[in-house]
């Protein structure tokens, strides 16, 4: 699977991706069986999503869970910390879980994926 990342325009202003969440597209660990890393079409349209249903939050989606409606992200003004979203949940029932960076994310993602079976 290719992921390509939104370019510098198309992302928030002031939102740039931390180095790690690009080492792992460049290495292209982007199926985890159980997450994925979506396209950048589906991220534009998750994108476009959760502004509508989060219109508090400014949420950029990256990876999603397969076997429910939960997405990783990022929310602008938050460094790069990661926060996993039940998407379509109410407003303010959304938050599942938050990592302090996106590798602390992977290795749970990873650990997902071994489990899993």
């Amino acid at each position: 699977m290719n992921i390509e990342l939104l370019n510098e325009d198309e992302l928030p202003d002031g939102f740039t991706y931390p180095n790690a969440l690009c080492k792992i597209v460049e290495l292209g660990l982007v199926n985890l069986d159980v997450w994925y890393f979506m396209t950048k079409e589906q991220v534009i349209v998750r994108q476009k999503g959760l502004k509508e249903r989060y219109p508090n939050r400014r949420l950029l989606p990256f990876a999603r869970r397969g076997d429910n409606d939960d997405i990783a992200c990022f929310e602008i003004g938050q460094g790069e910390k990661v926060f996993v979203i039940h998407d379509f949940a109410s407003s303010g029932y959304e938050q599942r879980q938050i990592f302090n960076c996106v590798w602390d994310w992977f290795k749970y993602a990873i650990d997902i994926m071994i489990n899993y079976e």
